[in-house]
């Protein structure tokens, strides 16, 4: 896919992104702060048509062990900005150079469960890359075919127990890969912002 059919996307107009999209019963406390953060939403040109690239979180980690993710994470106070972070995180986790990488814009922030305020910076990849996943973080470093969740009928909604309550939530499987929560929700989002 080119970067400019890319960019509709970046000026369609959908709904709100987070994790409580799929359970309006949960009662948010006010005054909670959102700690801010930012994931790179990156769409590699291969020979087999366009990647979304994804990695496995580490097993060995204390948040989200072996879930799948977006490169990225927080934003730091020496980060310039959303963009900057995700770049960043992106080099550090999967070895993605920036000179690699060109930033269409920026998606809808998506509020997450575990209070982050993620901000997805859609981008373009082009060229050979060849992954390093960082070792303590990162599992494994993969890509699932743009087409695939791009397409609607690919999502279901599941639930599971959390703190006490049924919460609901997209899920996207892709193989063995188990893409759901929040990656999924900002998958989709991306997926309703191209089909409109």
């Amino acid at each position: 896919m080119r970067p400019d059919d890319l960019r509709r996307a970046l000026t369609a107009e959908t709904g709100a992104s987070s994790d409580f999209d799929l359970n309006p019963g949960i009662v948010l406390p006010p005054g909670r702060v959102l700690r801010p953060a930012a994931v790179l939403v990156a769409v590699w040109d291969r020979p087999q048509g366009a990647q979304v690239i994804l990695t496995k979180r580490s097993s060995r980690l204390k948040h989200h062990p072996g879930q799948i993710a977006f490169a990225g994470g927080k934003i730091d106070a020496g980060d310039a900005g959303p963009e900057a972070a995700a770049l960043r995180e992106a080099r550090e986790e999967i070895g993605l150079p920036e000179a690699a990488v060109q930033v269409l814009g920026l998606l809808p922030v998506h509020e997450t469960v575990t209070g982050y305020l993620v901000t997805p910076v859609l981008a373009h990849v082009a060229g050979d890359f060849h992954p390093v996943a960082e070792a303590g973080e990162v599992d494994e470093v993969f890509s699932v075919p743009l087409a695939h969740v791009l397409n609607p009928d690919h999502y279901k909604v599941e639930r599971r127990l959390w703190r006490g309550q049924w919460r609901r939530y997209y899920a996207v499987p892709y193989g063995p890969y188990y893409i759901w929560g929040a990656t999924a929700r900002m998958l989709r989002g991306l997926a309703d912002r191209l089909a409109s």
